[in-house]
């Protein structure tokens, strides 16, 4: 037994015991085909008319349901004004990185009139993952569910039904509009005019109320709710009137069950929750509002609404119709309970973490301010633009060829691999009057290579140069454990001895504190090169984002299939 266990702890014999399981769901693995055809559809929402961009004409758009194990295809056919990317967020894409989706970083887009096939199977994962455009800001209408059911059963009671809870953010302008306006000027976007549940404002919105989402459920039944916050820019809280939630899992692992009465959402987060409906009949509120970090910055105060209604007939509600009860919802600026929450997330089982850690990296995430040029007409404070940066470099995106392209060909010029793996200089990142010598990123396509089955463990240190807030960081094709967070300055003396070494949570997306830091490790053991970013849309604009290249193992299993023939060029 000792022997077979110093086998199976190294990264290459985990990676082939992996995808013998990845060749036996080819076999024994359901197939799925879908066709999605993304084009403009008329909608009304807040009083006004418009037309946007959605999948199948639905908004959110189609739910995929999938098993573990189980293939998917999904024909997309853009018949938009725009171009368009699809990512399949928190899919691991082993080997299919020409799958994930991020514009020019593994594909280049699909160009109005054209096709694309994207072809993945999902493996290990269970729980509640989604998908979204990754072009400019069409994510704002185009996204919606993914669910991976297990083989088997629940580690909980299996519930009674399974509800899809899609938060998201609206605008009554184009949001394209929105984000080349700010852009164009390197001024902060416009705040969105209203947040949605499942598509819709609720009932504080005006025009509104009729079609405000209605979760009917059954008096002592157990509902799964999977929550996914699909908004642009906006981390949200989330509770239910009158009853507490269990949360039982979150991107798509499961999780030690807690109690909660509030949920904290970044987006791009999902967060599975257990809730007994054993009150008093009638109907209550849903509802989500900002958690905004940042002090002095405008943030959409508004609050969305849906109903959990059980046993009666709320859409037929009058003028006159009593109001359903309203949860008690924390300040915006409660940061406490946003990290309480956070903190309270473990894996389900004790974890063997992987090591020895080869790569210790540093990275600082946060805004700063470029120069206005002569000639330009800048948006920012004092005349300047907008930026963000890790490691004071901000990302730019290629323009005329994918990342994934150049690793694979080997084409020159596209990037470079001098992306830093500590700040180049250090600094107090927290301090409340940060040199304004630091305030300058510069800009580049740089990359960070790794080896394949190397360990990666990275500090995440949220920094205050103009304005600090808390951070979703996204890493495509990867799942990783958090073994902590915490404000102030990272110190490795102190910091390193509060790390949860037993169960730490796995996850695709963590939350940078607002002037406070994160501790992820993962093993680099999925060739291609995956997106690194915040995912406040905003923030990803103005280059707070990086990427790392993983380089082919030994065999087949351990390198990255060749591109698809129908692979969008540039």
């Amino acid at each position: 037994m000792e022997a077979f266990s110093s086998i199976v702890m190294k990264p290459h014999c985990l990676f082939f015991l992996l995808w013998l399981s990845h060749l036996f769901a080819h076999i024994y693995g359901e197939y799925h085909y879908h066709e999605f055809v993304v084009q403009e559809s008329p909608v009304k929402r807040l009083c006004k008319a418009h037309n946007r961009i959605f999948v199948n004409g639905q908004f959110p758009g189609p739910t995929l349901e999938v098993t573990d194990g189980d293939t998917l295809e999904v024909k997309v056919t853009n018949k938009a004004i725009y171009n368009v990317t699809i990512h399949w967020h928190g899919v691991r894409q082993f080997r299919t990185a020409w799958a994930d989706g991020p514009e020019f970083v593994t594909q280049c887009p699909i160009r109005p009139g054209e096709s694309y096939t994207y072809r993945f199977t999902v493996l290990g994962q269970i729980g509640t993952l989604w998908w979204h455009a990754h072009s400019s800001w069409l994510r704002a209408t185009v996204y919606g569910a993914l669910i991976i059911h297990p083989k088997g059963d629940y580690p909980f009671k299996k519930p009674d039904r399974e509800i899809p809870i899609l938060l998201g953010e609206w605008w009554d302008r184009n949001p394209i509009d929105v984000v080349r306006n700010a852009t164009r000027f390197g001024a902060a976007p416009d705040t969105s005019d209203a947040f949605t549940i499942n598509g819709q404002p609720g009932d504080f919105y005006n025009c509104s109320s009729k079609d405000t989402t209605v979760f009917p459920v059954k008096s002592g039944e157990t509902n799964l709710l999977r929550f996914i916050n699909a908004a642009l820019n906006t981390e949200l809280f989330v509770a239910i009137a009158k009853h507490k939630m269990t949360v039982v899992g979150a991107d798509a692992s499961y999780d030690k069950p807690f109690e909660t009465s509030v949920l904290m959402l970044g987006p791009g987060q999902t967060t599975d929750v257990l809730v007994t409906f054993d009150k008093n009949k009638g109907s209550y509120y849903l509802a989500a509002q900002a958690y905004s970090s940042a002090q002095g910055v405008p943030f959409d105060n508004t609050t969305t609404t849906a109903i959990i209604d059980y046993d009666t007939e709320t859409t037929k509600r009058g003028k006159n119709s009593k109001l359903p009860a309203f949860p008690k919802l924390p300040a915006f600026n409660d940061t406490p309970t946003a990290t309480k929450f956070a903190q309270s997330f473990r894996s389900l089982e004790t974890v063997k973490l992987p090591e020895p850690v080869n790569e210790n990296l540093f990275f600082t995430v946060g805004l700063g301010l470029f120069n206005c040029q002569p000639g330009q007409k800048c948006g920012g404070p004092n005349g300047t633009r907008f930026t963000a940066s890790i490691n004071n470099v901000s990302f730019v995106l290629p323009s005329n060829f994918s990342i994934l392209q150049a690793h694979y060909h080997r084409v020159p010029g596209v990037f470079t691999t001098d992306f830093p793996a500590v700040p180049p200089v250090q600094f107090d990142y927290t301090a409340q009057n940060v040199s304004r010598s630091l305030w300058q990123p510069v800009p580049g396509t740089k990359i960070y290579k790794l080896k394949y089955g190397s360990v990666v463990q990275v500090v995440l240190q949220g920094t205050s140069i103009f304005a600090a807030e808390s951070h979703p960081i996204h890493l495509h094709g990867n799942d990783f454990y958090i073994l902590g967070q915490g404000f102030g300055n990272f110190n490795p003396q102190k910091d390193t001895k509060k790390f949860n070494l037993v169960d730490p949570p796995l996850r695709n997306t963590v939350t940078v504190p607002v002037n406070g830091w994160a501790v992820i490790r993962w093993v680099a053991d999925n060739p291609g090169v995956w997106l690194m970013h915040c995912h406040l849309d905003a923030h990803i604009t103005w280059g707070l984002a990086m990427v790392f290249s993983v380089e082919d193992g030994i065999g087949e299993l351990e390198t990255l299939e060749p591109p698809p023939n129908d692979l969008p060029l540039c």
